[in-house]
This record gives structure tokens, C-alpha cells and sequence, in this order.
């Protein structure tokens, strides 16, 4: 080892859950791992998506060698469109991987996408820095762990991952490579900390599909409709393989679920006949026990197919008495609210439902603590950083790592924007980079300080109000009643008289000034501040208030 320094950069992943990006920086050489993207709450109102601010990275983009993805998760790949539309790189990953963002670049036909397979064990060489790929468990396929060979050691990132010792496509996360890298010196390990207050182990996902194939086999008659996430491809194999032992169609619905079952099926990933699949137009046609439908909303997103069906607004299948419903999938913390709505909403419709509470219909793709133990003493390294997690999750991974022997001076809670470096023998932090949340607004991209998310925050708290004035300029009088349009101001029974003492208080403000000659903009700032007195007064609300004067 040299004296130089290994320099990390968090911009996204640390002190959260989602948009995911590290880099790498060693002199003029720079690596990214994962480009993610989050998902906005009820706080912005209006914004698609939630991306990485990515101005360090566009400030040295002449450094950047490349982007390395360990997984196809939209908190590790979504925000990679937007990446590449400024900084222009290959971008290595599994082979579902790549083929998951290049759906998604067909969204970006503009943007120059170069994607690189790389298997697990394949060892890829860029400037300083040597990456090897391993083999992890996770709930999709294709993840990768990576092993970074540096000029200051060996740091390695987990990714998201698991140790099933029953997994699907029979290829278990590789203990023994990274038992090796391990034994060879390890520097730093960055490590996931999703479900490390979770005491013992994950369960298997076979476990999950032993659950499944039994609710499915005992409801025979049912019309069974399971909904999960569109990414874990092992869950949807499972479920076609059981839908397959039962002489049952699959209907996909939801486009990512279509969308992601095509990209797997063309790979190979998915494994099932094609003959057996059938659109879903033609479901309701079809004997309840000759089909079986696989539906996105199984966290009660608002316009999934499942949230639609649970309203009767999905017009290719309405909820009946002999539906079976199975909600594949725990809420995310946040959407507990929306996913019982949507459970409410089909009982009511008369459908049965089984979810997480009920049986074991679910497992996550997270590792627990025994797993993270597993993993810290197989990897044994010098330094130790805790990724992926809200504060909490990290703080709990540090203790978990302290009781494992590590020092705790050795173990660095990061945050974003922040900077550190590794060296030979320290861990250090050493600044902190322009950093936070970029916000994906159709077309528009955009800061949360920006004018659009303040104006649509009072306009959904407190509605707006339009008034409308013709004065004769030359006379100074007005010309004509003013007009006034309110939403989300008042309410319908309160609406007249409201506007009515509106009228006569702006009259009476204007009547206080000499209009002849007066600039319209005088005007419409004195309107605006008198009718924003008076709905203070009267509701105790500042809406939103637009003033058009015409000048006769």
C-alpha cells in the first residue's frame, strides 16, 4: 500500500431508504455504484420521482470511468437515465440488470446508453481500481456484490442481499468467495443495513412459495388474483410454476409487471410456457379455476391495478365473490395506510384476502441480523461503513459490528453529501459535497426550495382566489362589478356570502386610492394584500391570490 487515499463519496443511500449512488475516487480516477431513485411522499405534491443531486459528479465528470450496478431495484437503477443524460460512461451489471434499464431508456431515446454484462466471479479492470463481481441472493435476480481492489485495499459493497440457503435459481449467495476475499485483507466493507433490527434469519423464498402453493391448491374454485412486487422475478416464477401445477392461465396486468415478465421471459430468468399466458381481456370469459392473475399494488399505490380493481375502476376485471386475493408482499414503512384501504376495499367487494399477517405469503430480500454477522466475519475488514438505511438502521449496524470485535473508532455512520477517506490505517471524514434531493417533474427537474413545490403546497392547503377588476383609467372608477373565483378556499354553503363581502371589501379598497393614471401593478398589489386581510379574517387561510386588473 501507498500513502494516498481512497475517497468516498455518499450522495444518496445513507441515513434513508432508496436513491442509492456512491463514489469511488482515487487521484483523477472515479467509480459510481448504483444510480437509484426514491419515491416522492404526500410532502411533494406533484413530483414523479425523487433523484440524487448529482453536481459532483457533473463537476468532475472527466474522472468518472464508469457505473457499477448491483442490482436491478429502482432504488439502485432509476435514476440512471438521468445520470447518463450528463455524464456519459458504460454501465456494468448483471445481465437482467442492464436489460431493466434499457426498458428504461426507451423513455430517453436521446440519451446514449452502452451496457456491459458481467457474470458473477468476472473481474474487470478500470484505471486504479480492479472490481470483481460476486454472487448475492436477493429478491431479483442478477444481484451482485462487488469486491473493489484499490491502492489503499480491498473495499467491498454487499448490495442488497440475502443468504437462502434455498433459492430459487438454485445458486445461493457465494460464502465461499468472499471467505476468500476475506482471508486476502479486507480494508473497508460497506454493508447493507435494511432489516438489521431483525432478529435471526430471512426466510426462504421457497418457504414463500410452499405457502402459496398450498392457499392456491385449497381454494381450487376461487378466481385467485395474487398481487407483488414486479421485480422479484423468483416470487413470479414460483407463482407460475404453482399456476402451471394447477391447470391454471396467468394473466399479467400493471405495466411494470408486463413489462418486467417480458424482459425476464426474453432472458430466460422467467421460465414458463407462453401458451399458458392469456391477456386479461379475456379473464372474465374464463372458468374462476382456470386462471390465475398477477397484478402490481401491493403497496396501494393510488393508480396500480389493484388499487383500480379494488375501486371498480379497472375495466378489464371487476372484484367478485369467488375472487381470492393474495397480497404477495409486506407494506413498505409509509404505505400501511394505503395498503389496508385497498384490503377494506376488496372484503368489501366481497372478495377474500390473504396477506402477511395471515401467512407466510412473504419474505424479504434483506438480510437479518445472523445473516449480517455472517457476512462481517467472512468478510473481516479493517473498517467498517454502514449503507443502506434510515439512521437508525445504521446506528443498530454499528452496535451489531462493535459486538463482533470491530472498534468502534473503525466504524463511520455516513451522511449525505459527506466525504471520507481511507487510508492504510484511518478512516476519516473529511468534508462534505453539494448533495441532497432532485426532484423529477414530468419533463422538469428541480430543487426542494423550488417556487413550483411552495405554490403547489398552498394551493393544496389553502386553495387559491382569483380576482377580477376593470378600472377606467382615465376616470379612476370601476367599471362594472369585480369578479371573483375561489376553489378550495371556502366551502359551497358558506361560497355566497363569502363573495359577496369579497366585492364589497375590495370596492371599498379601491375607492380608498386616486386610480386615475395609477400603474396596474400598484394596483393589483393593493388588491392583492386587502383580499388576503380579509380571508385571513374570515378563515384564517392565506390562499393563493391572483389579481387581474383591466384597464378600460
Amino acid at each position: 500500500m501507498n500513502n494516498n487515499k481512497l475517497k468516498i463519496t455518499f450522495l444518496g443511500g445513507v441515513g434513508e431508504i432508496g436513491k442509492n449512488m456512491t463514489a469511488l475516487e482515487y487521484n483523477d480516477e472515479i467509480i459510481i455504484i448504483d444510480a437509484g431513485l426514491t419515491f416522492p411522499g404526500e410532502e411533494l405534491p406533484g413530483v414523479d420521482l425523487v433523484i440524487p443531486d448529482m453536481t459532483y459528479l457533473v463537476e468532475n465528470k472527466d474522472k468518472i470511468k464508469a457505473l457499477l450496478l448491483t442490482h436491478g431495484h429502482e432504488d439502485h437503477i432509476g435514476a440512471v437515465p438521468f445520470f447518463l443524460e450528463q455524464i456519459s460512461v458504460p454501465v456494468y451489471g448483471s445481465r437482467l440488470t442492464l436489460a431493466l434499464v434499457e426498458n428504461k431508456m426507451k423513455e430517453h431515446p436521446k440519451v446514449k446508453f452502452k451496457g456491459i454484462a458481467v457474470k458473477p466471479r468476472n473481474v474487470l479492470k478500470l484505471g486504479a481500481f480492479v472490481i470483481e463481481f460476486v454472487k448475492v441472493s436477493h429478491s431479483i435476480a442478477g444481484a451482485l456484490a462487488l469486491s473493489i481492489t484499490t491502492p489503499v485495499g480491498t473495499v467491498v459493497h454487499t448490495g442488497d442481499f440475502k443468504i437462502d440457503y434455498e433459492p430459487i435459481d438454485g445458486e445461493m449467495t457465494d460464502l465461499s468467495r468472499l471467505g476468500e476475499i476475506g482471508r486476502k485483507g479486507v480494508q473497508l466493507l460497506l454493508c447493507e443495513s435494511t432489516n438489521v433490527c431483525r432478529k435471526g434469519y430471512s426466510m426462504s423464498e421457497k418457504s414463500v412459495g410452499r405457502a402459496l402453493d398450498e392457499i392456491i391448491k385449497s381454494h381450487a374454485d376461487n378466481r385467485i388474483i395474487v398481487a407483488t412486487f414486479a421485480s422479484n422475478i423468483h416470487r413470479m416464477q414460483q407463482i407460475m410454476d404453482i399456476a402451471e401445477k394447477y391447470n391454471r392461465k396467468i394473466a399479467f396486468t400493471g405495466r411494470s409487471m408486463i413489462n418486467v415478465s417480458e424482459v425476464a421471459l426474453k432472458l430466460g430468468e422467467l421460465k414458463f410456457n407462453r401458451e399458458n399466458i392469456v391477456d386479461i381481456e379475456k379473464v372474465d370469459k374464463m372458468d374462476d379455476k382456470e386462471v390465475l392473475i398477477m397484478t402490481t399494488g401491493s403497496q396501494g399505490e393510488p393508480m396500480s391495478a389493484l388499487t383500480r380493481m379494488a375501486s371498480g375502476e379497472f375495466k378489464s376485471l371487476k372484484i367478485r365473490q369467488n375472487d381470492l386475493v393474495i397480497l404477495s408482499a409486506s407494506p413498505i414503512p409509509g404505505n400501511e395506510k394505503n395498503v389496508y384501504n385497498v384490503i377494506n376495499a376488496l372484503y368489501k367487494l366481497g372478495a377474500d384476502v390473504i396477506y402477511d399477517e395471515l401467512a407466510d405469503v412473504h419474505t424479504s430480500g434483506h438480510a437479518c441480523q445472523e445473516e449480517l454477522k455472517l457476512m462481517h466475519s467472512l468478510v473481516k475488514p479493517k473498517f467498517f461503513i454502514p449503507v443502506h438505511g434510515e439512521y437508525r438502521h445504521m446506528k443498530t449496524h454499528k452496535e451489531l459490528a462493535v459486538t463482533l470485535g470491530m472498534e468502534k473508532r473503525n466504524v463511520l455512520i455516513a451522511g449525505i453529501g459527506m466525504q471520507v477517506e481511507l487510508g492504510a490505517n484511518s478512516l476519516k471524514e473529511v468534508g462534505h459535497v453539494k448533495a441532497g434531493q432532485r426532484l423529477v417533474d414530468g419533463y422538469g427537474i428541480g430543487d426542494m426550495d423550488s417556487n413550483v413545490l411552495r405554490e403547489r403546497k398552498q394551493l393544496s392547503e389553502d386553495g387559491i382566489c382569483v380576482v377580477c377588476v376593470n378600472i377606467n383609467n382615465i376616470e379612476g372608477e370601476i367599471t362594472g362589478e369585480p369578479f371573483i373565483i375561489t376553489r378550495g378556499v371556502v366551502y359551497a354553503d358558506e361560497q355566497e356570502s363569502f363573495v359577496q363581502d369579497a366585492k364589497a371589501t375590495i370596492i371599498a379598497s379601491l375607492k380608498e386610492n386616486d386610480l386615475r393614471g395609477a400603474e396596474p401593478s400598484m394596483i393589483r398589489a393593493s388588491l392583492r394584500r386587502n383580499i388576503s386581510n380579509f380571508i385571513f379574517r374570515r378563515t384564517k387561510r392565506r390562499p393563493m391570490i391572483l389579481t387581474i386588473v383591466t384597464l378600460d
